[in-house]
């Protein structure tokens, strides 16, 4: 029998004895739990074994544990497109992308010369400027000031032919921004939601729901580039949404070992350093 077979069943056989004791001794909390994860999950256009099995048994497990919280955000923010366009959001969310955006823009080749002298090797890095409001220590002077709006700011690097597996972010207080600051002019290299692909030839920006089952490719022989970002969601309660951000903040910055597993983190002008522990992806 195949080494991926018995994984599979033997997650299986975990999930039923799990699901088996929860009805058992906590019936109205795994029910709960149960119908907040079907809700979640069908929020996915593509519907297909896959999304299920990740969401439930693969790395989806923290997203569904969240779920409750993730729905509640729901309810106090503007309709969850899924996928945006940079026009789908407010004003003052605009603003605040455009600024950081621009600096990336007007400081492109001092920014990624001083990222290839951090990150010499390595399958994937991801350069920190700012992670959940925390601002890092960098040489980006124009960087450095306080957003409302943008809470993580960052540049995710991708070596030749490296690529995420479809993988779920865990939270919806915000949105994922994306921004290819060295697209070209190839198939081989785009973000994939749900069943479509973007393509970074066609559009260097993508805004998207990170906690809609995802992948990054880049199948192209050469590094790839992406600015990082996550926004606050679009609300009409952006105070409370704030402080609900802060709150968890600590809970996401102790949890970047198990969603960073594969990657890199670096700091603005030091050496590459591994995180400390296990699992996941990121766009």
């Amino acid at each position: 029998m195949e080494r991926a077979t018995k994984k599979a069943i033997r997650r299986f056989a975990i999930a039923g004895v799990v699901l088996f004791l929860g009805l058992v001794f906590l019936p109205l909390l795994t029910i709960f739990y149960l119908g907040c994860g079907l809700i979640d999950v069908m929020r996915n256009k593509r519907r297909d074994a896959m999304v299920f099995r990740k969401y439930f048994l693969g790395n989806g497990i923290t997203t569904w544990l969240l779920s409750p919280l993730n729905l509640f955000v729901d309810l106090i923010s503007y309709r969850n497109k899924g996928v945006y366009k940079h026009d789908d959001l407010p004003p003052e969310w605009r603003e605040e992308v455009d600024q950081v955006l621009n600096v990336f823009r007007e400081q492109k080749d001092t920014i990624l010369t001083e990222i290839d002298e951090s990150f010499e090797e390595g399958r994937r890095g991801m350069y920190v400027y700012e992670w959940y409001g925390k601002r890092k220590e960098h040489s980006v002077e124009a960087l450095k000031r306080d957003y409302k709006y943008v809470k993580t700011i960052a540049v995710s690097v991708f070596s030749g032919k490296e690529s995420t597996s479809f993988h779920y972010g865990p939270l919806r207080m915000t949105l994922r921004v994306l921004y290819n600051l060295t697209p070209v002019d190839t198939d081989q290299v785009y973000i994939q939601c749900g069943w479509e692909k973007h393509f970074w030839r066609d559009d260097p920006l993508y805004i998207f729901d990170d906690t809609l089952i995802h992948r990054s490719v880049n199948d192209y022989d050469a590094r790839r580039f992406v600015v990082f970002m996550d926004i606050m969601r679009p609300t009409a309660h952006p105070v409370f949404l704030d402080k609900l951000i802060a709150g968890v903040s600590v809970l996401v910055e102790r949890a970047n070992a198990v969603f960073y597993k594969n990657w890199k983190m670096l700091r603005p002008g030091a050496k590459s350093t591994e995180p400390p522990a296990p699992h996941s992806e990121a766009a």
